[in-house]
């Protein structure tokens, strides 16, 4: 008799944890897909586009991203506007306009290793006066080859010494995406 007693109270121990579950989970903010950066670069005073492009169709899977690097003049100044996609989608879906409308969770920063180019935020501040650096300015420099790396960063701390003049090294936060591009600085062949 003390055998079954001691089953019932188990039984039903069992059935009041089971219906006392959380039926209202903490949703999760999960990480957009970024499957291509595209950095379009306009010289100022006319002249053609170029773009500067990585695409990952198959994300964290077996092939490497294909990444096409580009040739700059030396000297000349670049408008340059940055669009971020989900290609996964389809349509595909654009990510460029959920970090502008997220403006004081992300970042973009621009390294040069090789080359010298100067970069310039332009466009639109977040609602602090913090750059996000959708668009930007490239001053191309003196002629060399080297590399230019773009990296957006979710959650940077833009208060912290020299990151809204576009320093990383105390940005903290997690990088969302980040390519690095092959880049040829060509000067002006002068003939003899």
């Amino acid at each position: 008799m003390k055998t079954i007693k001691l089953l019932a109270i188990a039984c039903i121990s069992a059935i009041t944890f089971a219906s006392c579950s959380d039926d209202n989970p903490t949703p999760t903010n999960e990480e957009e897909v970024i499957t291509t950066m595209r950095i379009t670069l306009t010289p100022v005073g006319g002249g053609s586009d170029i773009v500067l492009e990585s695409q990952d169709l198959d994300g964290d899977g077996p092939n490497a991203p294909v990444v096409t690097g580009g040739t700059l003049s030396a000297n000349t100044t670049y408008n340059a506007t940055i669009v971020l996609l989900n290609e996964t989608e389809d349509p595909a879906e654009n990510i460029t306009t959920e970090v502008a409308a997220e403006a004081e969770e992300h970042q973009f920063f621009y390294t040069a290793t090789g080359i010298n180019p100067t970069f310039t935020y332009t466009g639109a501040n977040d609602s602090n006066g913090n750059p996000v650096g959708i668009t930007f300015s490239l001053a191309s420099g003196s002629a060399g080859t080297g590399t230019i790396t773009v990296t957006l960063r979710h959650e940077p701390n833009k208060d912290a010494s020299g990151v809204s003049d576009g320093n990383i090294a105390n940005a903290g936060g997690e990088t969302d995406i980040e390519v690095t591009f092959d880049i040829t600085v060509q000067g002006t062949v002068i003939a003899v």
